[in-house]
């Protein structure tokens, strides 16, 4: 151990490092930029770091590189949160491998932002733990401290300083680098249950979020950091309750020597049994925070739960400002007027936790609601209920009979076949390929997230074939950006593009892809392979996904060029195009393989009356041919699939 004078940054990315950070990914944002820049520059040479393209591409390349057993910082300020909280709040729901830490530096005044917001709020809507850090030094030891939660726990966790943190200086006790923690990644192990989130998962996973987060309200009361400062006088009634920065100038503050002192280093989940404890035998508190009332709320809520009649105030009664950033005389003026008020006194009007006067249209003992009206007569009642409907038939999603999706993944599987490989899925149709026979949807987290997956377990993982799939519409809404990352950032990865020419998902609307607008006019069409070439990919192929052959050839020499390579399927949504020809099955060829059935997994194949041989539901049918490639008896024919894909290809 040695000692630095270190900026509040430097001693947070030297904290990381000391954790045993390997990849550490964000966008520039002041208050927050020199925490990257020191990992950068104080690197023990061992660290992937990359300044990402936005916050939501450094996010999710961290997500999938967590998602290996790394662990992963992500940096960036309060504004640079709103663009990252797509892939934020689904991977609460998913959660990591690896320890992850999302630092997101909160800039209260604002000093050189356009709001301020709070992240201990967002910590609360997104349901991720959050760390508030005191001090330098004590940043320091706190990240260090939040990696090993998020790891414990396997939940990202916000780390929240603000900018008297991160601009701050201190002499730090730090470690030496031969002294950091080694962490070896476990490497991406694939579970479509675990890291594809449907709606299923997402169900499940949220009350398990919810029983979490409720658990560590207790867990955190323990945590050392969050702690109660008696008062000189032991008989005091009176108390401070504060966090981040402010609380260090209430300490700085004679008066709140007068008061018990509850400190706030884990706002969310709010450590409530400490907080019990802390309000016992008080009257009044007063709460010192920046920048949103949330231990104010959060007391306000303990004293109603346990019936506390303790009087709290702070930005919510007016006793301390309702925005900006506290400062020393900001917070001594407040406590000492706080210290000084009359200790048996309460101003006309105001309320306490529990004793709120009640409004004159609230009901009282005497004027309470009247009854409900009775049910009507033609409503069932408990004499005459209904009986239970029979249990609707499990119809799992599955990818349309003749979709060129299942196609295009059944290609790149066999291309790819015996080789260590990824496939990073999306929001759309084609996360049905997840679905047995085709298996070739590893991950699913938002839309385009699986770029920057695919990107993340690379950098864990640089001997794993990393593949993304994105849609053409998603590729438009948030895929450009993964791949303009990607290419400025090195990345070795294939992404396929599998263009249907529509938004076929959520019902077939239009895209810059299509060449019409919402209004069904013309519009000009914007190419994605000219997009791709002008980010700078060098290798673009546009593929027939029902050119089977050709295609498993294609793919196997793409794939294993180096950098960043592109493949489009293009091929129209079935859904969209009258079938040219429907496909048979020759009952005197077949040989009961059942390949293309065990293989395939459309819908439109099927066994025959006696159960032994394929057959072809020509209600489904829409004679793509794929079936007919693969077939090694040649016992299926008459398909007939269309060439077009969207007005004007």
């Amino acid at each position: 151990m040695h000692k630095e004078f270190l900026m509040g940054n430097e001693a947070i990315a030297l904290g990381a490092l000391a954790a045993g950070v390997n990849l550490v990914s964000g966008y520039p944002g002041t208050p927050s930029t020199e925490v990257l820049e020191t990992v950068a520059r104080r690197n023990p040479g061992n660290v992937y770091v990359e300044w990402s393209v936005n916050e939501k591409a450094g996010m999710e390349v961290a997500a999938g590189a967590a998602y290996s057993g790394a662990r992963t910082l992500v940096t960036m300020k309060q504004v640079g949160l709103n663009v990252a909280s797509d892939p934020l709040m689904s991977l609460e729901y998913i959660g990591i491998k690896g320890g992850m830490v999302v630092l997101v530096a909160d800039d209260p005044g604002p000093i050189s932002s356009q709001t301020e917001q709070d992240t201990r709020t967002f910590g609360a809507y997104s349901k991720v733990p959050v760390f508030d850090p005191s001090s330098v030094g004590e940043a320091y030891e706190m990240i260090q401290e939040a990696f090993d939660f998020s790891e414990k726990y396997g939940t990202p966790v916000f780390f929240r300083p603000t900018t008297r943190i991160d601009h701050g200086y201190e002499a730090v006790e730090v470690k030496e680098p031969e002294d950091y923690r080694q962490t070896v990644p476990e490497g991406f192990i694939k579970d479509p249950a675990r890291w594809v989130i449907f709606p299923r998962l997402a169900v499940k996973n949220h009350a398990l979020i919810e029983e979490r987060n409720a658990r560590l309200c207790d867990t955190l009361s323990d945590y050392p950091r969050n702690t109660i400062t008696p008062a000189e006088d032991p008989g005091s009634r009176k108390g401070i309750a504060t966090q981040g920065i402010s609380y260090m100038y209430t300490k700085d503050t004679k008066a709140a020597a007068e008061a018990w002192i509850l400190r706030i280093a884990t706002p969310f989940p709010f450590p409530e049994k400490l907080a019990l404890e802390f309000l016992e035998g008080l009257d009044e508190v007063l709460c010192v925070e920046e920048l949103d009332p949330v231990i104010e709320r959060a007391l306000i809520y303990v004293c109603g739960k346990y019936g506390k009649k303790v009087k709290i105030t702070g930005k919510l009664t007016g006793h301390m400002p309702s925005s900006g950033e506290n400062t020393r005389e900001i917070v001594a003026e407040a406590v000492g007027r706080f210290i000084g008020q009359n200790r048996s006194g309460q101003a006309a009007g105001e309320g306490t936790a529990g004793q709120t006067p009640a409004a004159a249209d609230e009901p009282t003992e005497a004027t309470s609601l009247p009854e409900p009206p009775a049910a009507a007569a033609d409503e069932p009642t408990e004499a005459t209920s209904l009986p239970e409907p029979p249990a609707l038939p499990v119809r799992p999603p599955v990818l349309c009979a003749g979709c060129p999706h299942r196609a295009s993944f059944y290609i790149i599987k066999q291309a790819m076949k015996g080789e260590k490989t990824i496939y990073a899925g999306d929001i759309g149709c084609y996360t049905l390929g997840n679905a047995a026979p085709l298996d070739m949807c590893d991950t699913c987290l938002c839309m385009g997230a699986g770029i920057g997956i695919a990107q993340g377990v690379g950098r864990v993982e640089p001997d794993t074939r990393c593949f993304a799939f994105v849609g053409d519409s998603t590729f438009f809404a948030s895929g450009i950006t993964g791949t303009v990352n990607a290419m400025y950032n090195q990345a070795d990865m294939t992404l396929v593009v599998l263009d249907n020419s529509t938004t076929a998902m959520t019902g077939h609307q239009p895209h810059p892809g299509t060449g019409r607008s919402a209004m069904g006019q013309a519009a000009g069409r914007v190419s994605i392979e000219a997009v791709l070439r002008g980010i700078g990919l060098t290798t673009v192929e546009v593929l027939d996904p029902l050119d089977f052959a050709g295609s498993v050839e294609a793919v196997g020499k793409i794939a294993r060029q180096p950098g960043v390579k592109a493949i489009i399927f293009r091929s129209p949504c079935v859904a969209m195009t009258r079938p040219k020809g429907r496909a048979a099955v020759d009952p005197g060829t077949c040989t009961g393989c059942r390949k293309c059935i065990r293989e395939l997994g459309c819908p439109g194949l099927i066994l025959d009356e006696d159960g032994k041989r394929a057959k072809i539901d020509s209600s489904q049918c829409t004679g793509c041919t794929l079936c007919e490639q693969i077939c090694p008896a040649g016992a299926i024919s008459g398909g007939r699939k269309n060439d077009t894909c969207g007005e004007g290809r």
